[in-house]
């Protein structure tokens, strides 16, 4: 059966399926010699280049769908290098034997917290595409006050340059003196919403860190700058919440201290529990 060509380069994981239509409609992918255009359909016999590789769809095909959590720290770009030298999130990532890591949506340099890497182009376009509404968490810390009527019009929504935007909730969660923390969450992930949201009401964030995407949750312990893979029940979590088949298995990288370290956490509760059932 034929797919459509930036479907197929997305699986493999060369970006995502947006990223591949712009790189078809520029000319950088080929089928059987042929410069490719947008809306090419493409069969398993094809020979697809893409910047003049070959894409060898087979190999990609065996490699399972991967995801990465990573703890971002301020500071950081999320782009895949910098001319200012400028420290990328990408750096930090494991080797991949196939394909690449693409990262689920985008945090502004000065903010922190949980980004989603895969190395399946499908599967980071739907979680990052409005219409599957996967809500994102936030903790905002604010300088100075907030009134209950402007948390009211954030909640119902503010008209910003591109677009009405609005919370699904907003919490106050406590402070001290002029700083003031809150937990907000929303349904998209526009370029620096969260910070143009608070602005729109004369509110200055002076700290911004993502803390839930679905239901993942970065995890407390786990370092800035370091990313932990997850298991395959997560990995089909975010794969059913966006209408993608499940998988049948995963690729844990040997070496994972803090996964190896939870699990051991967890083995050692189990065997205490049954300790205590057995008395």
């Amino acid at each position: 059966m034929s797919e459509k060509l930036q479907k197929v380069l997305a699986r493999c994981g060369l970006g995502s399926r947006r990223e591949m239509e712009a790189a078809i409609d520029a000319g950088r992918a080929s089928i059987n010699g042929a410069t490719a255009k947008l809306g090419d359909r493409v069969e398993a016999e094809d020979l697809i280049r893409f910047d003049g590789n070959k894409v060898n769809t087979q190999l990609a095909a065996d490699e399972p769908c991967r995801v990465l959590i990573y703890h971002k720290s301020d500071g950081e770009i999320c782009s895949r290098s910098d001319p200012e030298g400028r420290p990328t999130v990408f750096a930090r990532l494991p080797r991949l034997r196939v394909g690449r890591w693409i990262a689920v949506g985008r945090l502004d340099i000065n903010t922190q917290g949980l980004l989603l890497f895969t190395n399946d182009g499908e599967l980071a376009n739907r979680l990052m595409h409005p219409r599957f509404e996967v809500e994102r968490e936030y903790a905002v810390r604010i300088f100075g006050q907030v009134s209950d009527d402007a948390m009211q019009r954030l909640r119902t929504g503010v008209q910003l340059e591109d677009g009405l935007a609005k919370f699904t909730s907003i919490k106050r969660q406590g402070g001290e003196g002029l700083n003031q923390w809150l937990k907000v969450t929303l349904n998209e992930g526009r370029n620096r919403e969260v910070r143009r949201m608070w602005e729109s009401q004369e509110v200055q964030v002076s700290r911004l860190i993502r803390t839930r995407y679905g239901q993942v949750i970065l995890p407390k312990q786990l370092p800035r700058s370091a990313w932990k893979e997850v298991d395959l029940q997560t990995v089909n979590y975010l794969r059913s919440m966006v209408q993608l088949p499940a998988e049948e298995k995963t690729l844990l990288k040997v070496g994972d201290k803090d996964r190896t370290r939870s699990a051991r956490i967890r083995r050692s509760v189990r065997k205490h529990q049954i300790r205590l059932r057995q008395k």
